[in-house]
């Protein structure tokens, strides 16, 4: 089987809505992971996006907050979510299709403005969301799954537009990456993006505070797209929808792509 996933978050998939369906029409991916959906399930505009072959959804919704969905063209089975650092988001919801792959649809936090969990309280829970991650990778052993989502951190240095500048800034410090590190190390997953783009700056998300986000590309990688071990190297084409930064009334993240075959 071959399909190709894509994941975004829309910020607001019903005040985007427009701009789902732009991509589903235009780019057509089997599956649409979609994050920081701001709304309850049964307000997700679903019947929108059914129209266009996406009939299959799990997700977790949240009331202006949070909010994960998977729009899926194949059969997909619910198969849960988890409450990571007990936080009482909703922040993760996984699927199952029926040849037996698992995705994992991930919002981690943000972390707030201050990387120091002493005054940030934010920044805490996004560290001890991280090694939840971690020790659930670790007991569960992942095989056959795929996580996608808005991780929130930027982990290499050409992930960022300037390292030096951004060390001390939320989504790059060293304690985040080695906490997302131990994450992927912990599940035996592989970076699908980085296996196929390896060199050179890549980003995913652009602040809606630069006057001109396109001239300054100050840009990071927070989004991504990982496999197990046992189905890594079924991954490719991967790709990001930069364009999409700049539709009108545009998240402030661009979608990313990979496709595989299993």
């Amino acid at each position: 089987m071959t399909f190709t996933l894509a994941t975004w978050n829309i910020n607001s998939v019903r005040l985007r809505a427009p701009l789902v369906c732009k991509l589903l029409s235009e780019e057509a991916p089997d599956i649409l992971c979609l994050q920081e959906c701001k709304s309850p399930v049964d307000m997700i505009p679903i019947d929108d996006f059914a129209a266009l072959g996406y009939t299959h959804m799990v997700a977790r919704g949240q009331k202006g907050y949070n909010g994960v969905a998977i729009l899926s063209k194949l059969p997909m089975t619910d198969m849960g979510d988890k409450d990571f650092a007990a936080l009482g988001h909703a922040r993760h919801v996984a699927g199952q299709l029926e040849d037996g792959t698992i995705i994992h649809n991930f919002y981690v936090p943000a972390g707030g403005d201050v990387a120091d969990r002493a005054v940030n309280e934010k920044f805490g829970q996004k560290l001890d969301y991280l090694t939840e991650m971690r020790d659930w990778f670790r007991a569960e052993r992942p095989e056959r799954s795929i996580l996608v989502g808005d991780l929130n951190i930027a982990p290499r240095e050409d992930d960022v537009w300037s390292h030096k500048q951004l060390l001390k800034v939320v989504s790059h410090t060293p304690v985040e990456v080695e906490h997302l590190q131990d994450a992927m190390e912990a599940g035996g997953w592989a970076d699908v993006t980085r296996a196929d783009i390896p060199d050179g700056q890549l980003y995913s998300w652009w602040s809606y505070r630069a006057r001109d986000w396109d001239a300054a590309d100050k840009g990071r990688r927070l989004d991504h797209i990982w496999a197990t071990g046992d189905i890594a190297g079924a991954g490719h084409s991967s790709r990001i929808l930069r364009a999409a930064r700049g539709w009108e009334k545009p998240s402030d993240h661009a979608p990313v792509f990979a496709t595989f075959d299993l």
